[in-house]
């Protein structure tokens, strides 16, 4: 069997390594659960107020019959089928001027927006042309404004059709979906070649805001006050500008790119949702959650290095540190990160890092300080576990290089310890009896004679 002192130490090591995962798995899960509660934010603040918005419309859903023959039991028999047509606009312009507003719930924050819309539409009565014929009858025509929920109706303005005005009534009155607005139109209406109307709306939700693209032709217009939006959706903005101040964009889109006219069909079952809309969400950038979740993934990175700098220092110098020491030390660099969780709830990421930073160097510098008797190494153990912390902290903010920067840190350490060794006899140093050892340092001799690796 070997005794090699030196294979041991190493043994012991990784044991240590591998018995913190334990709470590094501990600290993921509570990470994890936090973050949880905190998406339950925006579900408690949906159920206060409204959630996410999603308008369709305005068009005019128009019911009309007509008669046919149908063969039944070998007889010809009349019926009258009803159906109903939605009248999708020509085009189709919606510019909203959004408010975004900050709300707390215990520690976590979310966000209710206001946006007042102005919409205009035309209609083309070509694409009645089918159902103006003999034999078919129009039923009265109303126009129909959906929303994604009702309560985040705040206001809205008469409907104008040239100088005539009519009221909007609750509810959309269409099958498949009651959310949202109606207004009965006269049946003169549908004789007109080019409707326009237009109407003001202001609305309240939480979350996302979305426009289905009803129109031939359609454009959104959208200024806000909140300067981390997320644009996702069937459609990106053809044009956007985020500044520190908010974000204005504008999306456009047609039937040639979003085939909306063979979608809503006659007889079409309502479901909004399922039909392509331009979004913009608003966005929550204090994400402390996924940063330290992130963070906790190069834990063993950090305590791997410290351990491999404290076995670098026991195998050039006679001072030597027991495992328990060891673990004792990969504890406090867990802790670290379990109060960098706390912290940055409160006072934010960056300087929850740098307060976890030197309180977990305070800690270590005053153990290190007697398990390496004197302050002079102990304080450079210290700035080099404070060196790592910045190194990682850089890894953080660098996404996109932050393979080339970890590469980058396990190259140097491993060249420092190519560098420091490359004198060392590893054959002599794992011997079991080592005479030369007991003249630079015989406290590391057993009873025996044999040389211990730690005390």
């Amino acid at each position: 069997m070997n005794k090699s002192p030196v294979l041991w130490k190493m043994l012991t090591l990784i044991g240590c390594l591998l018995l913190l995962l334990v709470p590094l798995s501990l600290l993921s899960s509570l990470i994890d659960e936090r973050s949880i509660w905190r998406d339950s934010v925006a579900d408690k603040l949906s159920q206060s107020t409204s959630g996410p918005q999603r308008l369709f419309g305005p068009l005019i859903a128009i019911p009309w019959s007509e008669v046919v023959t149908e063969t039944r039991d070998g007889k010809e028999v009349t019926v009258q089928r009803s159906h109903l047509r939605y009248y999708l606009p020509k085009n189709l312009r919606v510019v909203g001027d959004q408010e975004v507003e900050k709300r707390n719930v215990g520690i976590y924050q979310g966000q209710v927006w206001r946006t007042g819309f102005t919409i205009n539409a035309t209609f083309d009565s070509e694409q009645l042309a089918d159902i103006k014929k003999p034999g078919i009858t129009l039923g009265d025509p109303w126009l129909v404004m959906g929303v994604g929920d009702s309560r985040g109706i705040s206001s809205v303005t008469p409907l104008n059709i040239g100088d005539r005005q009519f009221d909007f009534q609750p509810g959309s009155d269409l099958p498949g979906s009651s959310e949202g607005l109606h207004v009965a139109l006269p049946a003169e209406v549908l004789q007109e070649k080019n409707l326009a109307l237009n109407f003001a709306l202001k609305l309240q939700g939480t979350q996302r805001l979305e426009v289905v693209p009803l129109g031939k032709n359609s454009t959104f217009d959208l200024k806000s006050n909140w300067p981390h939006p997320g644009f996702t959706g069937s459609f990106l903005p053809e044009q956007r500008q985020i500044t520190p101040d908010g974000f204005t964009a504008r999306w456009q889109s047609s039937w040639f790119a979003n085939n909306l006219n063979s979608l809503v069909r006659d007889d079409f079952t309502v479901s909004s949702d399922k039909l392509p809309a331009f979004s913009a969400m608003v966005v929550n950038p204090v994400d402390q959650y996924q940063q330290t979740e992130r963070a906790v993934k190069y834990a063993i990175l950090l305590i791997g290095l410290t351990y491999m700098a404290f076995f670098l220092f026991e195998t050039l110098t006679a001072l030597r540190v027991h495992p328990m020491q060891y673990l004792l030390v990969g504890l406090s660099l867990v802790m670290f990160f379990l109060v960098l969780l706390a912290l940055s709830e409160h006072i934010g990421f960056n300087l929850a890092w740098l307060t976890a930073s030197l309180t977990c160097a305070a800690i270590n510098g005053f153990y290190l300080q007697a398990v390496l008797r004197g302050w002079r190494r102990s304080l450079m153990f210290v700035g080099g576990l404070l060196v790592l912390d910045a190194v990682l902290w850089q890894l953080l903010q660098s996404e996109d290089s932050a393979l080339l920067l970890g590469t980058g840190v396990l190259m140097a350490a491993l060249a420092a310890v190519m560098a420091l060794t490359r004198n060392i006899d590893w054959y002599r140093l794992s011997a079991t009896v080592m005479p030369e050892v007991a003249t630079d340092g015989a406290q590391d001799l057993d009873e025996e004679g044999r040389f211990r690796l730690w005390k």
